[in-house]
C-alpha cells in the first residue's frame, strides 16, 4: 500500500507536465499580445485549439508506445521511419482494394485491412528491434539506429521513391479538423488517441505486464532475480511500441492523404522529447502515458505559438532543439539527485 508521501509524489509527477503546458500557453499568449497582437484572437480561438489537438495525434500516439520503451530502460530511434513505412503500407493496401481506382470498391473492409496492415508492419518492425536487441545482446540504441535506416529505405523502395497516392476514402477523414459527422466535435484520430491513452494507462498501471515494464527500467538485475522473463517482456514491449507507431502511420496517411516515404523524418526526436517533457526518464523506471500526451501537446503548442509570432521555420527547429537538450538535462539532474539521495 503506497504511503501518503508516495501518493503525493505521484500526483506531483502527473501534474507537472500539465503545469508546464499551462505555462507555455500563458507565455505565448503574453508574447503574441506584446509582439503580434493581431494574431492573438487566432491563437486563442477554438479553431486553433482544435488544430493543435489534431496535430498532436501522430506524435501523441507514438509517445504512448515510446513511454513503454523508455520506462523499461530502452529507446527506439526507428520510430519516425516506422511511421513512414506504415503509412506507405496503408496506402498500398488501399490501392489494392480500389479496383480501377474506384473509391466505391474500397469499402469498410479495405480501410480496415489497410489499418491492420499498417499496424502489422509497425509490430513486425518493433518485434525485430526487440528480438535482435535481446537475442544478440546489442544495445537498443544501436539496433534501432540501424532499423531507422532499414525501415526508411524499405519505405522508399516499396513506394518507388515517390508518394503513394490513393483514391479518396473515409480513412482520410480521420485527421480533419472538422469531423464528419460533426457531432464528434474533434477529429476521429483524437478520439482514437484518447482510447489508446486509456488502454496504455490501464496496462501500465494496473496489470502484471505494466509492473514488469517499471521493474525492468528500475533495475533489470533485480527483475531477473524476481523471475521476470526479461527477453520475452522486452520483445513484447517493442512489439507494442511498433504497433502504436503503425497506428501513427495510419494517422500520417490520413493527414497527408497519401503514403509518403519521406514523412516523419526525425519524428522520433519529437516523440522522445514528449515522453521526457512528460516526466519520463531516459534512465528507465519512470514514465506516464498521460504525461507523455501532455508533453506532445507542449511540443505542438510550441510550433503553433512560434508560427503566430512569425518565427522562421529554422528558428523553430533551433528552439525545439534546445528544449530537447534542456529536457534531457533536467532528467539527468533528477536521476543524479535521486541516486545521491
Amino acid at each position: 500500500m503506497p504511503t501518503l508521501p508516495a501518493l503525493s509524489s505521484n500526483w506531483k509527477s502527473l501534474l507537472l507536465p500539465f503545469i508546464g503546458l499551462l505555462f507555455v500557453f500563458g507565455l505565448f499568449t503574453a508574447l503574441i499580445y506584446a509582439f503580434e497582437p493581431d494574431n492573438l484572437s487566432a491563437f486563442l480561438s477554438s479553431r486553433n485549439a482544435k488544430t493543435v489537438i489534431t496535430q498532436t495525434v501522430i506524435v501523441g500516439i507514438g509517445a504512448l508506445g515510446m513511454t513503454m520503451v523508455i520506462t523499461s530502460g530502452g529507446i527506439d530511434l526507428s520510430a519516425g521511419s516506422t511511421i513512414a513505412l506504415s503509412s506507405v503500407a496503408c496506402a498500398l493496401t488501399i490501392n489494392a482494394f480500389a479496383s480501377g481506382g474506384d473509391p466505391a470498391t474500397i469499402g469498410a473492409l479495405g480501410m480496415a485491412a489497410a489499418a491492420l496492415v499498417a499496424m502489422a508492419t509497425g509490430a513486425a518492425t518493433g518485434a525485430f528491434n526487440g528480438s535482435v536487441s535481446c537475442l544478440l545482446k546489442i544495445p537498443p540504441f544501436i539496433v534501432t539506429l540501424g532499423t531507422m535506416l532499414i525501415a526508411r529505405g524499405a519505405a522508399e523502395g516499396i513506394a518507388k521513391q515517390s508518394q503513394v497516392r490513393t483514391p479518396e476514402n473515409a480513412l482520410q477523414n480521420f485527421m480533419q479538423r472538422k469531423p464528419d459527422p460533426e457531432w464528434l466535435f474533434l477529429a476521429p484520430g483524437v478520439w482514437i488517441t484518447l482510447a489508446l491513452l486509456i488502454g496504455v494507462g490501464i496496462t501500465m498501471r494496473y496489470t502484471v505486464f505494466g509492473r514488469y515494464i517499471y521493474a525492468l527500467g528500475s533495475n533489470e538485475s533485480t527483475a531477473r532475480l524476481c523471475g521476470i522473463p526479461i527477453a520475452r517482456t522486452r520483445i513484447l514491449i517493442y512489439t507494442l511500441c511498433g504497433t502504436l507507431m503503425g497506428i501513427s502511420g495510419v494517422m500520417s496517411y490520413a493527414f497527408l492523404g497519401s503514403g509518403d516515404p519521406t514523412t516523419a523524418v526525425a519524428k522520433e526526436l519529437d516523440i522522445i522529447a514528449a515522453v521526457v517533457i512528460g516526466g519520463g526518464s531516459l534512465s528507465g523506471g519512470q514514465g506516464s502515458p498521460i504525461g507523455s500526451i501532455a508533453g506532445a501537446l507542449i511540443m505542438t503548442l510550441l510550433v503553433s505559438g512560434c508560427s503566430m509570432l512569425n518565427v522562421p521555420d529554422y528558428s523553430q527547429k533551433i528552439i525545439i532543439g534546445f528544449i530537447i537538450i534542456g529536457a534531457v538535462a533536467v532528467d539527468t539532474w533528477k536521476t543524479r539527485r535521486q541516486a545521491a539521495g
